[in-house]
């Protein structure tokens, strides 16, 4: 579960960028260049994952329009599965009650990944991006 001595006090788990790029060999051989190296993804499907040290940042071409700040509950920072973790049905309640304004939102009672979309003051997306089922 979250690190209790790290501030903060909703966790959104494992923190990326995803890129929207316009020629996904050319970004990588960028990143590439800056010490980032291929974690995941999948280059037919027009998307990678890339890895420098606890960084990561995820390039997808033709998938969406600008970039996206990303948060996956249920992911360390490593890109390995916690077993314990605020499942993103539990983020979008706590951010409804803080009268949050959501775009995309998923079924409360799920529990298959899921994820919610919201954009903060300055326009900027952000995406609440779960991969795992609901923990428990």
């Amino acid at each position: 579960s979250a690190d209790s001595s790290l501030p903060g006090n909703l966790e959104l788990g494992a923190f990326s960028v995803s890129l929207s790029v316009a020629d996904l060999a050319r970004s990588r051989r960028f990143y590439e260049q800056l010490g980032f190296v291929v974690a995941g993804g999948d280059p037919e499907s027009d998307y990678l994952i890339m890895k420098n040290g606890e960084t990561t940042i995820g390039l997808f071409q033709g998938v969406f329009e600008g970039n996206i700040l990303t948060f996956n509950p249920g992911l360390t920072n490593e890109l390995t599965t916690l077993d314990d973790f605020t499942d993103v049905r539990d983020i979008q309640a706590t951010l409804t009650d803080r009268e949050v304004a959501l775009g995309e939102t998923t079924e409360p009672g799920g529990t298959v990944p899921a994820h919610i979309t919201l954009v903060d003051p300055d326009g900027n997306a952000i995406l609440i991006d779960q991969h795992v089922p609901r923990p428990g």
